[in-house]
């Protein structure tokens, strides 16, 4: 029941019509100063937010190597000191490789689809397949021979050239932001359970640390995974005899962050990229690749995401979509554990609540 001072306020506000669109019309600047100041600081929030994700993740190998009478400032020397070695080696063999690669299959594409028509599958096809064919071989010969598309080409070197240097001035800010988190992660976390209150502390932070190992073995877990796929894609090139092994196992390595599904689109681009040497060798590279994937879903995957909160795949693929709408591949990465603590505060907290209602 409304009261008499209530009413008293709602008449004066209609008494004053100006006052009241000014009040309005300050709320909705306001609204949009807030949403121009979040689009300005977006970059940096997703380097808090990566460089908190990653600190999480990496907080279970720190907390073990303190079991071991290690310091925490001695952990996170040793992890990083690792990680800065791993680097160090993908820059070193990995790297050279892979743009001596893409630089290889850009000068070779022109050759490859005039190839087409001399492949034993071409003159196999009958007369309208083969008008077909030319067709496509001769659209994308006049595309690749066309001088804009060499300028094209040219221009997206320079922006990979540009987008390399973006990249490494930000793994540098998140790098420092992710030492700091990990070096500063337990006062965090004691300093959210202080805001919980008394009664309820000691299962907030049962809560947290359930949320945390969820967090860190997801994306611990993809990105070994990606990993083995990786090394699995070129072995498989390497051992069939197609070209590009390292370019090929770092794009599957890319496409299978993506959870459940990457290794599926892997599997078409894989063999379809391979139909150009040969189909035998397409058809022998989808074979070898499909038996890797079941030895991923079925011997790997619950060996490495055994802490990870299991989600249903129409939710895996839900979350994907939006995390590379919004952030890309980091996005995408970051879905995947986001799910899983969306998922446990719904089925610890909601769903509970919900039960004692009747």
């Amino acid at each position: 029941m409304t009261s008499e001072a209530d009413t008293r306020r709602v008449r004066t506000a209609l008494e004053h019509p100006l006052a009241l669109g000014f009040i309005g019309a300050l709320g909705v600047l306001g609204a949009i100063v807030l949403g121009v100041a979040l689009g300005s600081i977006s970059t940096i929030l997703v380097y808090i937010v990566l460089a908190m994700f990653v600190a999480v993740a990496l907080d279970p190998i720190v907390v073990r190597l303190e079991r071991h009478r290690v310091p925490r400032g001695g952990g996170i020397a040793i992890v990083f000191g690792a990680f800065a070695l791993l680097v160090a080696a993908l820059a070193i063999f990995v790297l050279p490789p892979v743009i001596g690669q893409v630089v290889a299959l850009v000068a070779a594409i022109p050759d490859r689809v005039r190839s087409i028509q001399e492949a034993d599958w071409y003159l196999a096809l009958g007369d309208h397949a083969r008008e077909g064919v030319d067709s496509a071989v001769d659209q994308l010969t006049a595309f690749f021979g066309d001088p804009d598309t060499v300028l094209a080409l040219g221009g997206g070197i320079l922006a990979v050239g540009a987008g390399l240097a973006s990249f490494l001035s930000a793994a540098f800010v998140v790098t420092a932001l992710t030492l700091y988190f990990l070096a500063s992660l337990p006062a965090i976390k004691k300093a959210f359970y202080a805001l919980a209150p008394a009664h309820r502390r000691e299962r907030v932070a049962d809560f947290t640390e359930r949320i945390t190992k969820s967090v860190g073995a997801s994306l611990i877990g993809s990105v070994i995974l990606s990993a083995f796929n990786a090394g699995a894609v070129f072995l498989l090139h390497l051992a069939i005899g197609l070209p590009f092994p390292a370019l090929m196992a770092a794009i599957a390595f890319v496409i299978t962050l993506v959870p459940l599904f990457g290794s599926v689109i892997f599997l078409v681009l894989g063999a379809v990229v391979a139909l150009f040497s040969s189909p035998t060798q397409a058809l022998i590279f989808a074979i070898g690749y499909l038996i890797y994937i079941q030895i991923e879903s079925y011997v790997l995957s619950p060996r490495i995401m055994n802490r990870a909160i299991a989600i249903p795949a129409a939710l895996v693929l839900i979350g994907a979509m939006v995390g590379g709408a919004l952030m890309g591949i980091l996005g995408v990465l970051v879905a995947l554990p986001v799910m899983a603590s969306i998922l446990l505060i719904i089925r610890e907290v909601v769903v509970p609540r919900q039960d004692q209602k009747t």
